[in-house]
């Protein structure tokens, strides 16, 4: 044993009768509700519905355990598919195994389906859940602890992390303290959400450049972190296959940080909550000035237009004038008959 070296937990499973409560589960269902808090204190913040983060929560989370397991049986195929393996462990979702970057891919399908079914932009919703991605994915690295695997190289440093020798990786037998990667990503993704909040307040950042910021920052640290892991995976010219993907995907996130500034120039709406039309609050004014000018046009319409009202009311002025003239003119009548009766023969 290493003195101050990190001993790894005797069990990460417990049992509540015949039902078994893992660890790993566990760190992903609070790195979920973490992401889910704080997304919907910073989107009401920035004037989104507040009822729309549980429904937008609910697509990213059942689209994203979707993709990262996919995309972790798909690069580790090995582990289900072959000889002496069993297929349907593939489905074993509670034993560890979730590819971040499926979980990043169809989760982000998920949301964009929930923003369009409630007729919201996506980029100010993943601007929100940018700095909660990061403490989520830190949380989440506790299952990786709990299982003890995805550890890196051989090490003696004082924060060595323990694995007992049933959880070591092939080659590695009698060796007894690895890096413990898990930490250096808690640690990392948990300095990337101060320095996206901070970036936030720092700069002003058009919709969807603070999520592109999230992905730089993430794949940044997950570079160098993925070199010193030890498990089995497949190379390409050397490297791993997640060091090619965030680096692939950091140059992603470089280039869509700056078209959305640019995007930005011409389309300043694309700060907006809602999309075109969506707006409900936008709706409600409109109808109330639709009433208004209705209303406007009834007072018009029921006036005459020499100024009296209509006949289904009171006497017009017009027709008030009439009668005047007429009883003008009958006086006038009555008094010429009688000057023609006074008058000489």
């Amino acid at each position: 044993m290493v003195p101050l070296s990190i001993p790894s937990p005797a069990d990460s499973v417990w049992y509540i009768g015949p039902v078994p409560i893992r660890a790993y589960a566990i760190a992903i269902i609070i790195g979920i509700l973490l992401a889910w808090y704080i997304l919907d204190r910073r989107y009401r913040a920035k004037g989104g519905p507040s009822e729309a983060t549980v429904d937008i929560a609910m697509w990213a989370v059942i689209f994203g355990i979707l993709g990262a397991r996919i995309y972790h049986v798909v690069t580790d195929s090995q582990l289900y598919f072959g000889p002496g393996r069993n297929p349907i462990r593939a489905l074993y979702i509670w034993e560890g195994g979730l590819g971040i970057w499926g979980a990043i891919t169809l989760g982000g399908v998920g949301v964009y389906l929930a923003c369009r079914r409630l007729g919201l932009r996506l980029a100010p919703v993943a601007d929100a859940l940018a700095p909660g991605l990061l403490v989520a994915q830190a949380v989440g690295r506790i299952g990786n602890y709990f299982n003890q695997e995805l550890y890196g190289r051989p090490t003696d440093v004082p924060w060595a992390l323990e694995v007992d020798s049933t959880h070591r990786v092939a080659g590695y037998a009698t060796e007894a303290t690895f890096h413990p990667t898990f930490l250096y990503e808690l640690l990392w993704c948990l300095a990337g959400a101060l320095v996206l909040l901070w970036l936030e307040r720092r700069f002003n950042l058009v919709a969807g450049q603070l999520f592109a910021a999230y992905v730089m920052v993430y794949t940044a640290g997950r570079m160098w972190i993925e070199t010193l892991r030890i498990d089995t995976a497949h190379h390409i010219l050397g490297l791993r296959l997640n060091v090619w993907t965030a680096i692939v995907v950091f140059l992603g996130g470089l280039i869509a940080l700056v078209l959305l500034r640019r995007r930005y120039r011409e389309h300043p709406d694309a700060n907006d909550i809602w999309r075109a039309g969506k707006d409900p609050s936008r709706e409600d004014s409109d109808q109330d000035r639709a009433e208004d000018e209705n209303d406007v046009q009834d007072d018009v319409d029921g006036e005459d237009p020499d100024g009296g009202e209509h006949p289904d009311g009171e006497d017009t002025s017009a027709d008030g004038e009439d009668d005047c003239a007429l009883s003008d003119a009958q006086d006038s009548a009555c008094a010429g008959a009688d000057q023609a009766g006074s008058s000489p023969a």
